[in-house]
């Protein structure tokens, strides 16, 4: 007998009267740019319908158990029956046991019969699985405050509990940066405390006070275990070993209350992001334009913190290939990348003269971390000149800039003007959490500044069905409302005209005039372009760039 095939969900739901045919169309244009994301999550996520009728639906056409997870179904802690670490693997969540049985929500039906660890891990409780399936986004939003959760809980505990040795104290405090995505950690002796803050996306959050009374404990192990010098009342360098997956760099520094330290949180394994990714604008034709130049020097010019380096790496790694002798000099060198000759500046060493050295080693792409002097930017400049290309990083406020703080450090305007290719200016701006936005439409007022700044260097915007998103803040983002960081970038490209101002002594006015004429848009134009695309904030911008 011939088995009757079951019509798509879409359709079933639109014939049952759970949706409309305008809300399948709504869903299927968003799933068209989010092609991995199930059509049922994604008319829950549009709230198309009451979410406990559509779960119930979808699982009764697919021949299953659903179930809406919220705080009224939700009625174990999950990690009581299995693991963190389980429950994201398997992207599953237990929230309920009765009888002798547990039920347990997953993202897909687990084919009854097929070898499942978690039913196994579960059956060695003594209880019997039942499953059921739910919306995806609902598992990742209990998984992300279960682990939120577990990072609070472990380092309020090590924090407070009288029974915490100290090297589990700080062990916990380390650990705990590790999970939220800490940069840096802070610990700071106060007048009756210690303070311990993690900076996040570029912000600084207190996570915990430990007790005065251990303060000369606290300094001891963090000197111990960074290789600093006990009895040293001075500043001091260390690092830390202890940890698999980082390389953690401390600094300490006596103030009025004690020594503070700060930690250095760096991945040894980082994932290079495409420079697309990073939120560069433009299209890789224009990118390839603006980077892909032999026998000069681009410049990355940007404030302490701003993603500088993350940018040159993302370069770096877009011109990597088999056939190109690339080395770095880096002070220090904070993320390896196989297929480059990298070589960390020691106390003894400097850019200027590890820079010479390099020169003898026959390099196609020099990338300097940064040029710090007169000395090494010439070195650099002669490097460009004679057929290598130089990627680098200068302190300056802004792309343009970069000539006058160049002219500073004593090189001429011939030779800023005959190596000088590009440079690029970027900030850091946090991203509006994905997990508790919230749509709203634009205030007049929002209207009237984004719209003065866009008509300023020539762009319009057109606010017709345009919203925004607010930031609301969840356990996901530590209630703060954004979640991670973007990039926002203006792109100086020298072209013969700028030159030719250049090597006249032109101001950085008469230059930025000529170069708006051009291609230059500045910061803020990719900042506007970065709200209007629902990634940040007006708020963030203008925290970042001071607009009004």
């Amino acid at each position: 007998m011939e088995m009757r095939r079951r019509m798509p969900i879409g359709v079933e739901l639109v014939k049952r009267g759970i949706v409309t045919e305008n809300d399948i169309e709504k869903a299927l244009e968003y799933q068209r740019e989010r092609p991995n994301t199930k059509l049922g999550d994604i008319l829950h996520i549009l709230d198309a319908c009451d979410g406990d009728i559509l779960i119930q639906n979808i699982a009764e056409i697919l021949g299953e158990k659903g179930v809406l997870l919220t705080s009224n179904t939700l009625k174990i802690k999950p990690t009581d029956y299995l693991s963190l670490d389980v429950c994201k693997k398997n992207k599953c969540i237990p929230f309920e046991v009765v009888n002798g049985k547990i039920k347990v929500a997953f993202t897909d039906k687990i084919i009854n019969g097929k070898p499942d660890p978690v039913r196994m891990l579960l059956l060695n409780k003594g209880l019997v699985m039942e499953q059921y399936i739910t919306f995806e986004n609902d598992i990742d939003r209990i998984l992300n405050s279960m682990e939120t959760e577990t990072a609070d809980g472990d380092i309020t505990k090590a924090t407070t509990s009288s029974s915490t040795t100290m090297i589990e104290l700080i062990d916990s405090i380390i650990r705990t940066g590790m999970e939220k995505r800490a940069s840096d950690i802070h610990i700071e002796p106060l007048a009756n405390e210690i303070r311990v803050r993690y900076r996040i996306d570029g912000e600084l959050f207190t996570a915990a006070k430990i007790s005065k009374e251990k303060q000369t404990q606290v300094i001891g192990r963090l000197k111990a275990i960074s290789n600093m010098h006990q009895e040293k009342q001075e500043a001091q360098d260390g690092r830390i070993l202890l940890y698999e997956d980082y390389n953690i760099r401390v600094s300490s520094q006596p103030n009025v209350y004690g020594e503070k330290f700060v930690l250095r949180l760096l991945k040894k394994e980082v994932d290079i992001r495409n420079i697309f990714e990073l939120g560069y604008p433009g299209t890789e034709t224009e990118f390839k334009k603006s980077f892909n130049k032999k026998n000069s020097m681009v410049i990355i010019a940007a404030p302490t913190g701003a993603g500088k380096t993350t940018t040159l790496y993302s370069i770096v790694d877009y011109l990597n290939s088999p056939e190109i002798n690339i080395t770095t000099i880096e002070d220090p060198v904070e993320i390896r990348i196989d297929g480059l000759n990298q070589i960390e500046i020691g106390n003894k060493s400097t850019f200027s003269g590890a820079l010479r050295t390099v020169l003898r080693q026959d390099p196609d792409i020099i990338l300097l971390g940064e040029i710090r002097d007169q000395e090494t930017a010439e070195i650099a400049i002669q490097a460009g000149q004679t057929g290598h290309y130089v990627l680098s990083t200068i302190h300056t406020i802004d792309s343009i800039e970069v000539i006058n703080r160049l002219r500073k450090m004593g090189v001429s305007d011939y030779d800023i003007a005959s190596t000088l290719a590009t440079t690029v200016s970027q900030r850091l701006v946090r991203r509006i959490c994905p997990n508790c936005k919230r749509e709203r439409e634009y205030t007049q007022e929002e209207k009237e500044i984004i719209t003065k700044i866009a008509e300023k260097y020539g762009q319009t915007v057109d606010f017709t069905n345009k919203k925004t998103y607010e930031a609301v803040g969840c356990k996901k983002c530590n209630n703060v409302g954004y979640f991670g960081r973007i990039g926002i970038f203006e792109t100086l490209d020298v072209t013969d005209e700028i030159k030719e101002l250049i090597v006249k002594g032109a101001s950085t006015i008469e230059v930025r005039k000529k170069a708006l004429e051009q291609n230059y848009r500045p910061l803020v134009v990719d900042g506007i372009r970065k709200i209007l695309n629902g990634d940040t904030t007006l708020e963030e911008l203008n925290r970042q760039l001071i607009l009004y």
